[in-house]
């Protein structure tokens, strides 16, 4: 889990973006639990209410959750050293539910989609 930069919208699997004030889960990601949906939302929202900008929770190739934060180029309300804070922050505080949406991204969708699986 670290800090990354956007990749293909099939990976993402959520954001939320205070410039259009709306939260994103990507429906691929719809069979998690509804607890975890709701806590991710949780997460998202209250990252940007807190420091702007578009947060965004998005797997690599092979499986590793990326918690990424950006803004736009004249944001000068964006507080990035605040939000490179809080994703730290969510990486200790959450690392378990982390991890299980780790597992669960490499059994549902990597493995799936391996040539060795079929």
């Amino acid at each position: 889990m670290r800090q990354g930069v956007l990749m293909k919208e099939d990976q993402v699997l959520c954001a939320c973006s205070a410039y259009e004030r709306k939260y994103y889960l990507n429906p691929r990601f719809q069979s998690l639990p509804g607890q975890i949906q709701e806590e991710l939302q949780i997460l998202a929202v209250t990252m940007t209410e807190d420091v702007g900008g578009v947060f965004t929770m998005e797997f690599d190739e092979d499986g590793s959750l990326y918690l990424s934060a950006t803004a736009k180029e004249n944001d000068f309300s964006y507080d990035e050293i605040g939000s490179h804070l809080k994703i730290k922050q969510y990486q200790v505080r959450y690392a378990d539910l982390m991890e299980e949406l780790e597992q669960y991204y490499r059994s549902f969708f990597i493995e799936k989609d391996s040539p060795c699986a079929e």
